[in-house]
């Protein structure tokens, strides 16, 4: 029964290294390009292909975030007292070099799968892998980590949102247009979203460590009314592509996800509380994956009906 107990306990360490809840940054941008590719050409479907790019990119976010685990120890960010499912190297006794070779694993995988990937489409895809692997690692890792700089919303944005719904819907079509572009604005904005929640939450913390984020740049209420505007752009734009008869009247069903962003800037203005404030980030990564998952599936049934 005790072995029973430990092991429970062992599975929900490494699933919290994984950071779970942002993996849906990775999920829903996969999906909503390989839903746009349906209405470009021939409109069919590579499954195998889909389920390889959506491992492959889960993988690199779980990577992600283990690099991001053993940098924030490293640089003694972390604490027992850290608020967040992260610390898992301070809190449950983890082995920081553990955290980094199983990070490195999870690459290691996700470059097999995209050499597949490229032998079935084209190898200038393994470029544009590489970078985005690099970028994944240098988030956090290296002298001068991305995160800790104002860049940090708008690499994420184009990074996990726009660029894996062009790769998505490139492997499904061998091309790129200005409707994916288009269409893959929202996203980029909704990611970038995550990430500024993310540094609001830390925001003092982080001013301790050195950091320069965007949020400690601007101040906390400017921070606040940014990722207000991250939302707002991301509705108005995809409402806009529906009049121009860019997108399906379909699309309006992102409407029905708008409760959650508005809850998270209530929340953000009446709360500074790190703890008090995780609600916030939990109803920003709701509405990137809800988001993405309702226009997919808006787009599908325009594709269908």
């Amino acid at each position: 029964m005790q072995q029973t107990i430990q092991a429970d306990k062992g599975w929900r360490i490494w699933w919290q290294l994984t950071r779970p809840h942002t993996l849906t940054a990775a999920f829903a941008p996969v999906f909503l390009g390989t839903m746009i590719s349906l209405t470009y050409g021939k409109g069919s479907l590579n499954t195998t292909l889909f389920l390889a790019m959506l491992i492959a990119s889960l993988l690199i976010q779980m990577a992600t975030n283990m690099f991001n685990e053993y940098y924030d120890y490293k640089r003694g960010l972390d604490t027992e007292k850290s608020v967040g499912i992260g610390g898992a190297i301070v809190r449950n006794g983890v082995k920081p070099k553990t955290v980094l070779n199983i990070a490195f694993t999870l690459y290691g995988i996700s470059i097999l799968i995209g050499v597949y990937i490229c032998m079935q489409t084209s190898w200038w895809l393994a470029v544009v892998g590489i970078i985005s692997m690099l970028i994944g690692y240098y988030y956090t890792g290296g002298p001068y980590p991305i995160a800790y700089t104002p860049f940090g919303e708008l690499v994420s944005g184009v990074v996990m949102g726009m660029l894996l719904i062009l790769i998505a819907f490139y492997i499904q079509t061998g091309t790129v247009t200005m409707d994916a572009v288009l269409l893959s604005i929202p996203s980029m904005l909704l990611v970038a979203a995550i990430m500024m929640s993310n540094n609001i939450r830390d925001l003092e913390g982080d001013k301790k460590s050195g950091r320069k984020t965007l949020a400690i740049l601007v101040g906390r209420p400017a921070a606040i009314t940014i990722l207000m505007l991250f939302f707002l752009i991301s509705y108005v734009w995809i409402i806009a592509l529906i009049i121009i008869g860019q997108v399906t009247p379909w699309a309006f069903l992102v409407l029905l996800s708008v409760r959650k962003p508005y809850k998270a800037i209530v929340t953000f203005r009446k709360h500074t509380k790190p703890l008090h404030v995780m609600p916030a980030m939990k109803e920003t990564a709701v509405t990137n994956t809800v988001f993405g998952l309702l226009l997919g599936i808006a787009i599908l049934l325009g594709y269908i009906s």
